[in-house]
């Protein structure tokens, strides 16, 4: 019997976006708020049969006021829910996740690793989670036991550092842990890979800053012969970043999202001023514009230097005073190509 199972972690409810002015923080605040019951919807939408949810859910682990916005989300997934408790809403003596009345169909796993199976479902999963700011690896010298067909893991851990402080995780412990899928949390961009099972961690749903640009989502994991894949999305706002000279900007923003944070670096040489692009682009209100271009460079200033610089472009001018037609248009392009060199930018031809 398959199994369909929705993945996610790193929501971070809670999160104050303190480097950002109140209105857009207002907007990012209630967007990550949303992302709960997204998911819920998602998990419904989708027929999944577990949702696996690899920790830091809440950006602190205290309870606050996204505590029952959470549990009624979570509730409404309609399956079972496993939760990893990760490095920001860790297991204390007053841990939300200790202290709060959650859900019948939501289990938390404790501290070392522990297994459960969900009634009419040929699996069994395993998980632990932090007990502090840190862990060790949760893995280490684990073997999954148990006459169910599939063998899940939910940790939040580093799969991407052996010496991370954060439960780290290697493809030898993956093999031997007997594990058909393991659902990570902690790395904010999503990834993957297979030794033995599946080893696979989502990314956050939706970025915090231009730090955790890109596309944003969630995974649905089909279990039938093995292990596979499928980003989705939730239409949260994403960061999206971009160095682009000005010929390229209707390119990278004529189909912009108004919901989306863009940060353009401009480069290149100057073809208009920044004001007349601000102006062109007013209709996105979360556009921030970085200027590096330079300005246009006049080769033939040159021409008056007692220097050898200065012989080359008298020379290249009075062929210009003589030339006409496709000839004087190559002698301004060399002029101009020349100038640019001098000047140590980058020439694009």
């Amino acid at each position: 019997m398959g199994l369909t199972i929705l993945h996610s972690a790193d929501w971070h409810l809670g999160f104050p976006f303190a480097s950002f002015p109140p209105e857009q923080r207002k907007y990012l605040q209630e967007q990550l708020q949303a992302i709960p019951q997204k998911v819920a919807d998602l998990c419904r939408r989708e027929n999944c049969d577990l949702v696996l949810l690899s920790g830091d859910l809440l950006d602190s682990p205290e309870e606050n006021r996204y505590t029952d916005l959470l549990a009624r989300a979570l509730e409404s997934c309609g399956v079972p829910v496993f939760i990893a408790p990760g490095n920001h809403d860790y297991l204390t003596r007053e841990s939300v996740w200790l202290c709060h009345r959650w859900p019948d169909n939501v289990h938390i796993f404790p501290g070392q690793m522990s297994g459960a199976v969900p009634e009419a479902l040929d699996c069994r999963v395993w998980g632990a989670g932090y007990t502090s700011m840190d862990s060790p690896g949760l893995l280490e010298n684990f073997r999954a036991e148990g006459p169910e067909r599939w063998q899940l893991g939910v940790l939040h851990a580093d799969p991407l550092r052996r010496t991370s402080p954060y439960c780290p995780v290697t493809a030898a412990q993956l093999r031997s842990s007997g594990l058909d899928y393991l659902a990570l949390g902690h790395i904010h961009r999503q990834g993957n890979f297979r030794c033995g099972g599946l080893c696979a961690w989502p990314g956050a749903p939706m970025g915090r800053g231009f730090d955790e640009s890109g596309s944003k989502g969630v995974y649905i994991v089909h279990l039938n012969e093995e292990a596979q894949l499928r980003f989705v999305s939730l239409d949260a706002p994403e960061f999206r970043t971009a160095e682009l000279p000005d010929s390229e900007l209707d390119g990278f923003l004529g189909s912009a999202r108004k919901e989306n944070f863009y940060r353009i670096t401009l480069t290149g040489e100057m073809a208009q001023p920044l004001e007349e692009i601000m102006a062109a682009y007013a209709h996105l209100p979360n556009l921030e514009w970085i200027d590096l271009r330079y300005a246009p460079a006049d080769p033939w200033a040159r021409a008056g230097e007692e220097s050898l610089e200065g012989i080359y472009f008298r020379l290249l001018r009075e062929k210009l005073e003589k030339a006409s037609g496709e000839e004087r248009e190559i002698i301004e392009l060399a002029a101009k190509l020349s100038g640019e060199i001098l000047e140590h930018r980058e020439v694009a031809l």
